[in-house]
């Protein structure tokens, strides 16, 4: 299997400081916030890593990590050119890929425990895709899942009146027909090929299963939730808790 991190994006909701860098760059804990997924993809066993970034920000990034002898792992780079949604950047995975199995993290993404279970989790299952929810108190900032008891029957992207408390977090496992689901997407109002999108082909297949995240968790999108980030991370001193 294989790891492919998504750290391009604009990050205007923490303007002014991600006029200076990379929302991906800026400091959760000890270190930059992307070392903070790299660390989870090893955590799991996966050390082929790709790492998609802005063309503004490719040479600060490749700077940071090198080529991963650090991270213990293998990185390589690719540059979205434009923001299409995260659907639109995985597309540009397809030949690192290779055919084989990918984890991909949203690079602002932080856990508190290993991804590692949910990761082998899906080493296990036979096909289709595997996404990790978690129950928040402000699901309308997030695609959100109906759930029954045994499977996920939709997912919502950010609505304003939301089915359930359980939002995808920003960890999704596919297998190779990946890539052809994303080209049979089509863009939503907003424009960007969505990832609720690919997921809702999966759960129309029957071929979406998922994981609730244990331990705490939070994207660092917003000034509120990078605290919360550096409230996870800061006492771990570049641990991954198993």
């Amino acid at each position: 299997m294989k790891g492919v991190i998504l750290a391009g994006g604009l990050g205007t909701r923490l303007h002014p400081l991600t006029r200076a860098t990379n929302k991906h760059l800026l400091p959760v804990g000890r270190e930059p916030m992307v070392y903070h997924p790299i660390r989870q993809l090893v955590s799991a066993g996966i050390q082929d890593v790709l790492v998609i970034t802005s063309t503004d920000h490719m040479g600060d990034v490749v700077r940071c990590l090198g080529p991963g002898t650090e991270f213990g792992c293998s990185i390589t780079y690719r540059v979205q050119e434009s923001a299409g949604g995260i659907a639109q950047a995985l597309a540009l995975a397809e030949g690192f890929a290779g055919g084989e199995r990918i984890c991909v993290l949203l690079g602002d993404n932080v856990f508190e425990y290993s991804i590692r279970p949910y990761v082998d989790a899906f080493r296990a299952q036979a096909k289709g895709a595997r996404v990790l929810l978690k129950e928040v108190g402000d699901p309308t900032r997030y695609g959100v899942a109906a759930l029954d008891e045994r499977q996920v029957l939709s997912i919502e992207e950010k609505p304003s009146e939301p089915k359930s408390n359980y939002a995808v977090v920003g960890f999704y496992c596919y297998g190779s027909d990946v890539f052809d689901v994303i080209r049979q997407t089509r863009p939503s109002a907003r424009g960007e090929l969505e990832i609720t999108g690919v997921n809702n082909v999966y759960i129309e297949r029957g071929d979406l299963e998922y994981d609730v995240c244990r331990g705490r968790w939070t994207d660092a999108g917003t000034f509120d939730s990078l605290a919360e980030a550096n409230a996870i991370l800061g006492p771990l001193e570049n641990v991954i808790r198993e």
